[in-house]
């Protein structure tokens, strides 16, 4: 069991985890609760966190199978007891863990008699199978069977569009969120204005997350969602061309910084996410999957820790240099980086 206090005004959050157990290998729970709340303030959170778990929480799986032999979606193949369609069903039921980016290729390649399952997938780097035992087809004949696979990591529901297959492709629905159910609800106590609220949320997960990665990861999200506004500054409406245009002001980090003294630059700087940046989202998502979340967490790698990232490239940390020198007056060095050398 967990459990982490968070000081929030006078009173004192706690949360913990009061159940956990994996029902098999595909299905894990959780359950965990918040208190104490002020009266509505569960519900606040548990319709957050319920859309959070279930809509941001990123996932991989197979998008897409190919194989020339094969020429319509809903044809059999002689000496394979299931239908191509079966197959393709069985093999969207496959749980992938990973923290790829972009698409990856697998495949499938065996010989009959004898049963496929998702262990004679070969799979990327990286990418881990949380049920070997999944069951693709059953081969009856001494044939051969190589379908192509494309694996993809993305987020929410994506359903299959129309394919007429002509090159021996056949996409699949797409179930990208490792959260399958997520409930919540609330206990009160007390009364009249010393009400107080307990939250309760359940959460069920598909195997590739723990639910309490899942808490994680879906708070994590909730984070970078609302950081926008807490930095946020006013500016003037401009009206052209009979149109009302908002300008988002760019964040002036620099003149936040030089205010701050030398002692506290250490805590502003886990206040600045690095979303709030001109980064480009692919490079963002890099440094996420890096588990580098803040400005801190990035003042704490070296040039040469970056280039060791997957998928970064020159070109990359080039474009991070140009913003902490033109903003923050910041550099990384090559190799060893002090915390303190920058900021003197």
């Amino acid at each position: 069991m967990l459990q982490e206090e968070v000081a929030v005004s006078t009173r004192t959050l706690q949360w913990k985890c009061v159940e956990s157990r994996v029902d098999s290998k595909r299905l894990y729970y959780g359950r965990f609760i918040l208190s104490p709340l002020m009266k509505g303030q569960a519900d606040t959170i548990g319709i957050a966190m319920r859309r959070a778990l279930l809509g941001e929480i990123e996932g991989t799986c197979i998008t897409r199978a190919k194989s020339e032999k094969i020429p319509h979606e809903y044809s059999t193949i002689v000496g394979i007891d299931e239908s191509v369609h079966e197959i393709l069903m069985n093999l969207k039921e496959i749980v992938l863990r990973s923290n790829l980016y972009g698409t990856r290729n697998a495949s499938i390649c065996i010989r009959g008699p004898g049963y496929v399952t998702a262990q004679d997938i070969i799979s990327p780097p990286f990418v881990e199978i949380v049920d070997t035992t999944q069951h693709i087809a059953i081969l009856t004949e001494p044939m051969d069977l190589c379908i192509g696979l494309q694996i993809e990591r993305n987020r929410g529901y994506r359903m299959k569009t129309p394919n007429n297959a002509q090159d021996g492709s056949f996409t699949i629905d797409a179930v990208f969120m490792p959260v399958r159910n997520a409930n919540h609800s609330i206990h009160s106590y007390g009364n009249g204005n010393e009400k107080q609220e307990i939250l309760f949320l359940e959460i069920w997960t598909n195997g590739s997350l723990t639910p309490k990665e899942a808490l994680h990861e879906a708070s994590r999200n909730l984070i970078d969602l609302f950081i926008p506004f807490l930095h946020a500054e006013e500016r003037d409406t401009n009206l052209e061309d009979n149109q009302s245009r908002v300008t988002i002001p760019f964040f002036t980090f620099q003149n936040k910084l030089d205010k701050l003294s030398k002692s506290k630059k250490e805590i502003a700087l886990k206040c600045f996410f690095i979303d709030q940046s001109e980064l480009s989202p692919r490079i963002y998502n890099c440094l996420k999957r890096s588990n580098i979340y803040t400005l801190l967490d990035l003042l704490n790698k070296s040039q040469e820790d970056l280039m060791k990232m997957d998928h970064f490239h020159i070109e990359d940390v080039k474009q991070i240099l140009d913003i902490l020198k033109k903003r923050f007056k910041i550099d990384l060095p090559k190799n060893k980086f002090s915390f303190l050398n920058p900021l003197e």
